[in-house]
């Protein structure tokens, strides 16, 4: 009888430590990615100048890939993370302009972890598309706090997207999404949840608390480089306030924490001698930290196995036992026998490709790595280098070892081809009634005549000035999704002077007329930068009803142009917004 009892508990216990038994919890995920961070901007990494004790902490504690790679800019990077496969097949091409926008039929982590019973949550920059279907609430994620598009003007005392509104919300940005994470892990704590935590820093502009900024100032630094600094410090405590949570609430044993960034350092600094920095496909732009912590399941130390970006999701399959099927190929692969401890060999070639925005989409600049060496082809040739005898890409041997070169040049172009084969340029606005309403922003607009950016880049945030011609005209291509009418809203700028121009509004053969009868002349809002910023800064805008628009599905066009201007001009642009008529 005793013997029968000892097997009925061993029998308990067995079934209970089984990952197949639904009574057991599965782990919790948080993915933390900072942007424009460095692989050198880490303590861990040999930066004798920076502090970051805690992800210093976590590294030693985590299995640490010596060697990840990701993409040489953020939205790559991003769209890669999200689906295990390259950036070019996803959609996304590159960082504004519509090319940042990932393909809403792309399967990501978000709803691979909500079919799997997760809780999901994003709190920071999506970076994949600002419309709906593209939107991160319509990609898996139940809750989202952040900003949609590339980078954000201002870092204090922000207008965020909150419970599908935009609010103002006070405090300092990454503060901010630290809270909203936190929250986030309390509310979820008794159930599995994935908590996506992008935060938009070290990336410009220069903004950071006094505390950060002046502990570095004191030790002699530049302006740029204390606020970048001051930035990350400021990173590493909240990452630190997250793991004292989930200690808090007991769930560091069950929780896995991944850390990484996006791309090389978002300028010249210390980046562990690598040649490179964000933008480049060389080693100093695509090689960045990659820590992974799960006690009892991960083995901590430095491992070998090369990894990058699009491996994240097949390793999360595999290490997690997710339910998957793969509805699109991955490119990816699974790295857990590598965090288990075992000895993984993977026969693979990585690649890495950039584009910039407004320039022809071509396959250089790209790379390829294999073994331990990499090739790079650039628009004024090829270089080859040993990274095993050369980490710090010193000699090119792409003239010495021409069978190499020329080997790995061909698989570099095989792998162009087909990734390249469906890149489409032309990209609509998505009109969808699921978002409460949709922003036609000037940056996303095409337009003619003497019109330009305020900033001239055309990034997130900046707006459309100089218009004062009758043959300006703003255009935006939108592809209706949901018909229907929508409410018309302008948010403007204008002085006194420029009162009085008459605008009209066409789509097909439909126009709505309408004068600009109120003046309202938008401050700039006061920006703390450390250093002169490349950005546009922030700016209070007017937001007048200008009439209602049918939409039919399908293509289509909004044309913006003046029937008569003002001597003084029309004044500033910063959007249209359509609101889903609710009769």
């Amino acid at each position: 009888m005793f013997r029968i009892f000892l097997l009925i508990i061993l029998l308990v216990s067995l079934n209970s430590c089984n990952p197949a038994n639904p009574s057991v919890r599965s782990p919790n995920v948080i993915l933390i990615l900072t942007d424009d961070q460095g692989y050198g901007d880490l303590g861990i990494h040999g930066n004798a100048d920076i502090n970051t004790p805690v992800l210093d902490q976590l590294g030693r504690e985590s299995a640490r890939f010596d060697r990840f790679y990701v993409s040489p800019l953020c939205a790559p990077t991003r769209a890669s993370i999200l689906t295990g496969r390259y950036h070019l097949r996803t959609g996304t091409i590159s960082v504004s302009n519509g090319l940042e926008v990932m393909d809403a039929s792309e399967y990501t982590l978000a709803e691979l972890f909500k079919a799997n019973g997760y809780s999901t949550g994003i709190f920071g920059k999506w970076h994949n598309g600002q419309h709906y279907p593209n939107h991160p609430l319509a990609q898996g994620f139940d809750e989202f706090t952040g900003f949609l598009a590339g980078h954000w003007s201002n870092y204090f005392d922000t207008q965020l997207e909150k419970d599908r509104k935009t609010q103002q919300i006070e405090g300092y940005l990454p503060d901010i999404l630290t809270d909203e994470a936190i929250a986030f892990i309390e509310k979820n704590q008794s159930k599995p949840f994935f908590a996506y935590l992008p935060y938009n820093t070290p990336h410009s502009p220069h903004q950071v608390p006094d505390e950060y900024f002046d502990f570095y100032k004191k030790q002699g630094l530049s302006d740029e480089l204390a606020a970048i600094h001051g930035m990350v410090s400021n990173i590493d405590s909240n990452i630190g306030r997250v793991l004292e949570k989930l200690d808090e609430l007991g769930l560091e044993e069950n929780t896995l924490v991944i850390f990484l960034t996006d791309n090389g350092p978002n300028g010249n600094r210390y980046n562990a001698a690598m040649k490179g920095i964000k933008g480049s496909v060389h080693e100093g732009g695509v090689r960045v930290p990659s820590f992974w912590k799960l006690p009892g399941v991960i083995s901590p130390g430095l491992k070998e196995t090369p990894g990058a970006h699009i491996d994240i999701l097949p390793t999360l399959v595999d290490l997690l036992s997710l339910d998957f099927e793969e509805k699109k190929r991955l490119d990816g692969v699974s790295l857990a026998p590598t965090l288990r401890g075992e000895d993984q060999k993977i026969n693979r070639a990585i690649f890495s490709q950039v584009a910039f925005p407004q320039q022809e989409i071509t396959p250089e600049p790209g790379a390829i790595r294999k073994d331990s060496m990499l090739l790079v082809l650039l628009k004024e040739g090829v270089e080859l280098y040993d990274l095993k005898n050369d980490p710090n890409q010193t000699r090119n041997l792409a003239e010495i070892q021409e069978e190499t070169t020329a080997n790995l040049k061909a698989d570099y172009m095989a792998w162009w081809q087909e990734v390249s084969s469906d890149i489409n340029l032309n990209r609509p606005i998505p009109i969808s009634n699921q978002a409460p309403q949709i922003l036609l922003a000037g940056y996303e607009a095409a337009f003619s005549g003497g019109i330009k950016f305020y900033e001239g880049h055309g990034w997130a945030q900046d707006w459309l000035t100089n218009w004062k011609g009758l043959n300006d005209r703003i255009s935006w291509n939108l592809n209706v999704i949901d018909p229907g009418v929508y409410e018309v809203i302008l948010e403007y700028s204008a002085s006194k002077d420029q009162i009085g121009s008459e605008l009209i509004l066409r789509q097909a053969d439909e126009e709505i007329t309408f004068q600009l009868k109120e003046n309202f002349e938008g401050e700039l809002i006061p920006s703390p930068d450390r250093i002169p910023r490349k950005e546009a800064p922030e700016k209070t805008w007017k937001q007048i009803p200008i009439g209602k628009i049918d939409l039919k599905v399908g293509n289509t066009r909004l044309d913006l142009f003046a029937k008569n201007i003002s001597p003084a001009g029309v004044g500033e642009l910063y959007s249209l917004r359509l609101i889903p008529s609710k009769d």
